[in-house]
């Protein structure tokens, strides 16, 4: 019977080895990858503090993107989980079945995206964009805005050479004088201001038309799925984020340390920033939650945005309803 206590022993040694491997690999932390424009947003601190990290003992990397189109193709292919993009980059990849749920507001952008005419165009309203050259990023906030602005002033798009240009092409093409207006955010919105004349801004439009626009965090719904906790304790540093804004507009100054971090990591000058930041706005966990965005609006705002790319022949689909990428979960469970 010897040779029974051996295998018995020899099973025991392989079950404790087996339990320390597991136990091992359960003691990794587990790693998202976090994808980011230039938004001029309030949890740009968060993310350069990696409170992120300390809160949640994930292993966190950041990918910048200059567009929202880079992104959602990214999305796509698997190597990020979590994402920045507008209004018009969500729909796409939404409309184009990505398996992904808009789950915060990051910005109601309001009055922090703008058309601006350079001076000595002589645009002095988007009617006068007839045979002018307005650069925009395709598939973006604006380049939306851009045509449903043309359409109430009642210029057909054809009329204007709209040039696909990401935010630094745009501030180059306006210094060197090759493109007579844009419409753009932040930072190269404050850089070009002096030197030029807003016509529009997103919020006015949305405000005439009731098709607005933001800027949101999206996720791989397999990520959220399997990361719930993660997803709850990453909707409130977020929350936490715009909140200290909120109630501390004043202290958030130019030489302040939260404003050059968010100056630093979106690429604008720390003077440009507490203006830029106060043409935003940005909801509270009771107002993302709410049928203005999260709780039924966002969805509207993603299906008009859906049919704008179609009519571009950006996509082949508009879907009957959106509310199924959009997902309040993590805010409600955020607010407990």
């Amino acid at each position: 019977m010897r040779w029974i206590e051996r295998w018995i022993k020899q099973l025991a040694t392989g079950a404790v080895l087996a339990a320390a491997v597991q136990t091992g690999a359960l003691a990794q932390p587990r790693e998202v990858v976090i994808a980011y424009q230039d938004m001029v947003v309030p949890w740009r601190h968060v993310q350069d503090a990696k409170e992120i990290e300390k809160q949640t003992g994930y292993k966190v990397s950041f990918r910048q993107f200059s567009g929202g189109g880079d992104v959602i193709r990214a999305m796509a292919s698997g190597q990020i989980a979590i994402a920045e993009a507008g209004t018009s980059p969500i729909a796409s990849a939404l409309s184009q079945g990505l398996d992904v749920e808009l789950f915060w507001i990051l910005d109601d952008i309001n009055a922090a995206e703008a058309m601006v005419a350079r001076n000595g165009t002589r645009i002095e309203n988007v009617a006068d964009l007839k045979g002018k050259r307005i650069g925009v990023p395709f598939v973006s906030t604006t380049h939306y805005h851009t045509l449903v602005a043309l359409e109430q002033a009642k210029v057909d798009p054809k009329q204007v050479r709209i040039m696909n240009m990401r935010p630094p092409e745009v501030a180059a093409a306006w210094q060197r004088g090759d493109i007579d207006a844009t419409f753009i955010w932040d930072p190269v919105l404050a850089r070009i201001k002096p030197t030029g004349k807003v016509l529009l801004t997103s919020g006015q439009i949305a405000q005439s038309t009731g098709k607005a626009t933001f800027d949101g965090m999206i996720v791989s719904k397999k990520f959220a799925r399997e990361n719930p906790d993660f997803m709850v304790k990453f909707v409130r540093m977020l929350a936490a984020a715009d909140d200290n804004y909120r109630k501390n507009k004043a202290a958030w100054t130019a030489d302040s340390p939260m404003v050059k971090t968010v100056a630093r990591i979106s690429g604008a000058k720390p003077e440009d920033v507490p203006g830029s930041m106060s043409l935003y706005a940005f909801p509270t966990l009771e107002e993302q939650a709410s049928a203005r965005w999260l709780g039924g609006g966002a969805a509207k705002a993603l299906q008009s945005a859906a049919q704008f790319l179609k009519e571009q022949g950006t996509i082949q689909t508009v879907l009957p309803d959106y509310s199924a990428g959009v997902n309040a979960e993590w805010v409600k469970r955020a607010m407990r």
